[in-house]
């Protein structure tokens, strides 16, 4: 079980924390559902108390475009859900990336009052907390008012390209050992699909961002997810730009990084592998 939670101040509660704040108005719980959950399958089987369903792609994806939301969309579907500058979002995911995901988006758009539920699901079922299927009413319309994203948590695909072999920085893989191989393009147990080439982006280091986290999904202690990050050569003199299949895994290592460990200079290139391998021309390692 984790034990790098700071209740206080930190990004990162537990669920005592959450079943604590469960009738805070000015706390919205959010179920991120993830790949594979297009009907709520997890949700519905069973979530946290007062837990409110998110669909990652429709809530945090601006369509028909691969991008985030405007600044004035962000604060349309926030106020739309209940949610103003004041609120604290805590999220968490089905699987635990989707949540850590959802807290790195609401970040970049620049919402700085959004934690993440430590382990999930997960850890929540495992200290013996109830799980339940009733859907709690939609919060109160609210009014939020736009704010700036910050650019500098997000490397796009030409910047990367430029960064490629340069001393200063180190690139880093969240995938499993397979994508990284280039055996698949998919994570195993999911379709092989999403990118027409298999490999890595040259030079890049493997953090397989389930090495970060413990049995019951978790983050490790600040001193194990050090030495992980150590073995991959990243340290606070160097500029490190993490990377996935959808930069949802990637998120992992960005909030491990620089919200446990305390380095400042990571970005997600959330392009990511459906981007560098569809995009003719870019170079592939294998």
């Amino acid at each position: 079980m984790s034990g790098i939670v700071n209740q206080k101040t930190g990004p990162l509660v537990d669920p005592a924390w959450v079943a604590a704040h469960k009738d805070d108005p000015d706390v919205c719980l959010i179920d991120i559902a993830g790949l594979g959950q297009d009907e709520l399958q997890a949700y519905k089987a069973g979530h946290v108390p007062g837990a409110h369903a998110w669909k990652w792609k429709d809530r945090l994806w601006e369509a028909p475009i691969r991008d985030f939301p405007s600044p004035q969309e962000f604060a349309r579907r926030l106020g739309a859900a209940g949610i103003d500058n004041n609120t604290t979002v805590v999220f968490y995911g089905e699987g635990v990336q989707f949540g850590i995901y959802a807290w790195w988006v609401f970040r970049y758009c620049g919402h700085e009052k959004v934690r993440i539920l430590d382990g999930a699901r997960y850890r929540w079922a495992e200290e013996g907390r109830p799980l339940v299927t009733d859907v709690p009413p939609p919060r109160a319309l609210r009014t939020y008012a736009p704010t700036q994203r910050v650019e500098a948590m997000r490397i796009r695909r030409d910047d990367v390209l430029k960064s490629l072999h340069q001393p200063g920085i180190v690139l880093l893989d969240g995938r499993s050992p397979e994508e990284y191989r280039g055996e698949r393009v998919g994570a195993p147990g999911t379709p092989d699909s999403g990118a027409m080439c298999y490999g890595r982006i040259p030079g890049a280091r493997h953090v397989f961002f389930e090495n970060l986290l413990n049995a019951d999904k978790s983050l490790k202690s600040r001193e194990e997810l050090q030495a992980v990050f150590d073995a991959s050569g990243a340290d606070p003199d160097k500029d490190i730009i993490a990377y996935c299949r959808l930069s949802h895994r990637a998120t992992v290592l960005y909030f491990a990084l620089t919200e446990i460990i305390g380095l400042k200079r990571v970005r997600v290139y959330d392009g990511s592998w459906t981007e560098w391998g569809n995009v003719v021309g870019l170079p592939v390692e294998r």
